[in-house]
């Protein structure tokens, strides 16, 4: 697929510079040619400036607020330019910070740090993440998800001990039995089932009222990334599949996931739905899909923006899938 890339969250082409990682005396050295600076995250937030564009601030490294966060190293833009780095302080707790939609699906509350000017704010990602220039969300993606996994990892698998970060961010290690952890992404399949004009979409319990988006579901261990999709559209609808083509991924740090856009081919179209996993799945034509990116379909919404399952069925009407 020509525009796989161009999914939000891919394409930017970050240098990650991973030989500077475990290379203290290289790292400094890299700093004193070109510079570092830091972007900021708070419980999953990248530090924003307010307003329609929403770029990622960047801090000097000397900034007061990054003195008690924890860092993570991304990379840099080019050669000579500066390092970046990710700083967390969701030890920060805002006053009067309300709780109910804090983390939910499209979070719309917004903090701001005494100690930052009143238009940098912290933004939840999937709200803002089709604001942000293809680098800035690559950084903020690589950030949540690398932040995440520190949070939900702290603890050696092999023994039990605490262990401590190391590498830059890209390692925790056991500082009792030695044990080396690297930060973990799940695979998930997401995919555009068609057949002729028609493609298969369903809905969780629980989602907004109309909407639908396309199947997905994990990749298990021992299974090709084909037979998942097979798997997943029969154990949710009973619709087999047939041919299978790989067409996009994104990276998806809600929270570590990859997902790896497929096609398939329909061989049936009776639907028998597993309640445990959805609510609705449906066969729509493209002109349903159209009506509802448009806001007309009687009951259908939109595709969320920024997602792949949008990307992929935007591709699909204007048959570019090739």
């Amino acid at each position: 697929m020509k525009l796989a890339e161009s999914v939000t969250f891919g394409g930017a082409s970050l240098d990650r510079a991973a030989h500077l990682r475990g290379n203290a005396a290289a790292m400094e050295a890299a700093i004193a040619e070109g510079g570092a600076e830091a972007i900021l995250m708070w419980r999953g937030k990248p530090l924003t400036q307010a307003g329609d564009l929403a770029p990622l601030v960047r801090l000097p490294r000397d900034h007061p607020v990054l003195e008690t966060s924890r860092r993570v190293f991304l990379g840099r833009e080019a050669p000579g330019r500066p390092l970046i780095f990710a700083h967390d302080i969701s030890h920060w707790e805002p006053e009067g910070q309300a709780a109910d939609t804090l983390n939910s699906f499209l979070d719309p509350s917004e903090q701001c740090h005494p100690d930052l000017p009143g238009t940098c704010v912290f933004a939840e990602l999937r709200r803002i993440m089709t604001l942000l220039s293809p680098r800035d969300a690559e950084l903020a993606a690589t950030a949540r998800a690398l932040f995440g996994w520190h949070d939900s990892h702290g603890f050696c698998a092999c023994c039990g001990a605490g262990s401590a970060m190391d590498m830059g961010g890209w390692r925790r290690r056991c500082p009792v039995c030695a044990a080396p952890h690297f930060p973990r992404t799940d695979p998930v399949v997401i995919m555009l089932i068609t057949q002729g004009n028609s493609a298969l979409l369903g809905r969780s319990p629980g989602w907004p009222d109309g909407m639908y988006s396309l199947l997905a579901g994990f990749v298990e261990p021992g299974e090709t990334v084909e037979a998942a999709v097979r798997r997943e559209v029969q154990e949710e609808t009973a619709v087999a599949v047939g041919e299978v083509t790989y067409l996009a991924s994104q990276p998806w740090p809600f929270p570590a996931s990859l997902m790896i856009g497929c096609r398939g081919t329909a061989l049936s179209r009776d639907i028998t739905i597993d309640r445990d996993e959805l609510e609705d799945a449906i066969w729509v034509s493209r002109e349903d899909v159209m009506d509802a990116f448009a806001g007309r379909h009687r009951f259908l919404a939109p595709a969320r923006r920024g997602a792949i399952a949008q990307f992929l069925l935007s591709n699909w009407l204007a048959d570019r899938l090739d």
